[in-house]
């Protein structure tokens, strides 16, 4: 896989923590040439610190914004020529019932999810046509089924495969590669990051997140479909059978879900 990366340019969004960071960090030791981005100025130089020697390109931006992804896109294009792969990892989730969400909580889930990706593969669009290239959108379980308190984080990925699948089809002549990755339940800041019904970090995590798989495991997972130009990848045993189950038996994936998410009538993940 190493000789794959080697001197191809990618770009991460996102790439400050959890799989986002993970990605980075084998990019470059493959010898791929990296940029990312990311909202924290502080995480954006401890990572450029930490491969000074590193053909990183790094940049403060925040994807729901349309004018910081073209920018991130030109500066990465002027930083070293063009663009090889696209990683539309940047993304946020939710923890609220749509009974109790302040809409704006939906709309920013929404702004950073998928319109984040839908922005950063527009304006990379024609470089990663003239070298045919690879888009990949990070998605989640919650592209294929619905989870309670993350009705709007479901929407963004559902939005997300629904369009990946759509430019996959249109960009097939263009010899572009379009993939989505659902990596599960992984250990990440995704959860401590989550907006509560008033758009205000979670801060902890619900879940446990030592039982679940490291960033590190999902990073290179993700990589290795790239390689393969896979069309999919769905990770974890329970990403799987979530994905089985809802698509075979969606009656019982209610309940089984309900179960999961809810105790006597209170969301308790």
């Amino acid at each position: 896989m190493l000789s794959y990366f080697k001197d191809k340019v990618v770009m991460v969004t996102g790439g400050t923590d959890g799989i986002g960071k993970a990605l980075v960090e084998e990019l470059l030791a493959a010898g791929a040439k990296v940029a990312t981005c990311g909202r924290n100025h502080d995480k954006l130089y401890r990572l450029q610190s930490s491969f000074p020697s590193s053909p990183l390109h790094t940049m403060v931006a925040d994807v729901s914004n349309e004018n910081d992804c073209r920018r991130f896109v030109e500066t990465t294009v002027k930083f070293y020529g063009g663009i090889d792969i696209l990683i539309n990892n940047a993304g946020i989730s939710m923890r609220a019932l749509l009974k109790e969400a302040n809409l704006d909580v939906i709309r920013k889930v929404m702004d950073i999810n998928f319109f984040g990706a839908v922005y950063c593969t527009r304006y990379a669009l024609n470089s990663i046509i003239e070298r045919k290239g690879t888009i990949v959108g990070v998605s989640s379980i919650a592209g294929y089924r619905g989870l309670p308190g993350r009705n709007g984080y479901s929407a963004s990925k559902f939005a997300l495969q629904g369009w990946l699948e759509a430019i996959r089809t249109e960009l097939m002549d263009d010899g572009v590669h379009v993939m989505w990755v659902c990596p599960g339940f992984t250990s990440s800041n995704i959860r401590n990051a989550a907006l509560t019904k008033d758009g205000s970090e979670q801060g902890e995590s619900p879940m446990d997140e030592g039982s679940m798989m490291t960033a590190e495991e999902c990073a290179h997972h993700i990589l290795r479909a790239i390689q393969k130009k896979k069309r999919t990848l769905v990770m974890t045993f329970t990403g799987k059978r979530a994905v089985f189950m809802n698509k075979f038996f969606p009656s019982l994936a209610d309940k089984l879900t309900h179960k999961f998410f809810f105790k006597d009538g209170k969301l308790i993940k």
